[in-house]
């Protein structure tokens, strides 16, 4: 009997873990639709508006994910399974400018290193996120911004440092100093961040990463670059429509 009991409680266990799974799977389904909802609900962007690719990296567990979908769904979502990749777009308003906002939550595993090395690629500038209960997850942070310079072929690129889960103060074991010190060091801007209701910081970091790109030299503001070139093309589609009318 008491084997028999053994095992009904494992297989209890195991019903009470698909049943978990399922309903992760469902709530991450009601927000990949609610996203795409607003994509879609939302003003056509007409040439004018600059759009902005920014990259979410840092190890696993760090709360990219929480950060992403606080900003964009406006909740905080505790239990997920690991990010693969993800990407949210909405228009926005930052400082008086509309403008839009791509953002790529990308993966923390090691073995999604080249997917993670391909958005880098992509990226017009980069929220660099430790977790301050996770020693690991701040000294990974030095590995990454090395690895975006690398990508992007530069000296410097604009990032932010962000210190997220700041609401666990009895579990933190990096301290605000030491998170200004290797902001200081790596010559970025730093946050500190909690994705929990209520939020801290959540839309002040993805805001001011828009304001160190905007910030940038025209010669290596990308994002700047790309509408430039997208009005010159829709320019000449103006000429040529017009040569052929006439």
């Amino acid at each position: 009997m008491k084997v028999i009991r053994t095992h009904a409680r494992d297989e209890f266990k195991s019903v009470e873990i698909m049943c978990k799974q399922i309903i992760q799977s469902c709530w991450f389904l009601i927000m990949k639709t609610n996203s795409l909802n607003n994509n879609s609900s939302m003003k056509t962007p007409t040439e004018e508006l600059t759009q902005y690719k920014l990259v979410v990296v840092g190890d696993g567990g760090v709360g990219k994910s929480a950060l992403t979908i606080q900003y964009f769904q406006k909740m905080f979502v505790k239990d997920y399974d690991p990010t693969i990749e993800d990407s949210y777009m909405q228009q926005t308003q930052i400082d008086g400018q509309q403008c839009i906002l791509d953002v790529l939550d990308t993966a923390g595993q090691e073995e999604f290193s080249a997917m993670r090395e391909h958005s880098m690629r992509k990226g017009d500038g980069f929220l660099l996120v430790y977790s301050v209960i996770d020693y690991n997850s701040f000294e990974s942070v030095t590995k990454f911004y090395k690895q975006i310079l690398r990508v992007k072929d530069r000296d410097e690129y604009p990032m932010i440092l962000i210190a997220n889960k700041i609401d666990l103060t009895a579990e933190r074991v990096i301290s605000q100093g030491d998170g200004l010190n290797l902001a200081n060091k790596l010559g970025i801007p730093y946050i500190e961040t909690s994705a929990k209701d209520p939020p801290v910081n959540v839309d002040e970091s993805f805001e001011a990463l828009v304001r160190v790109i905007r910030s940038q030299p025209p010669a290596f503001n990308d994002a700047e670059k790309r509408r430039i070139k997208r009005l010159s093309e829709l320019q000449k589609k103006k000429k040529l429509k017009k040569c052929c009318i006439q």
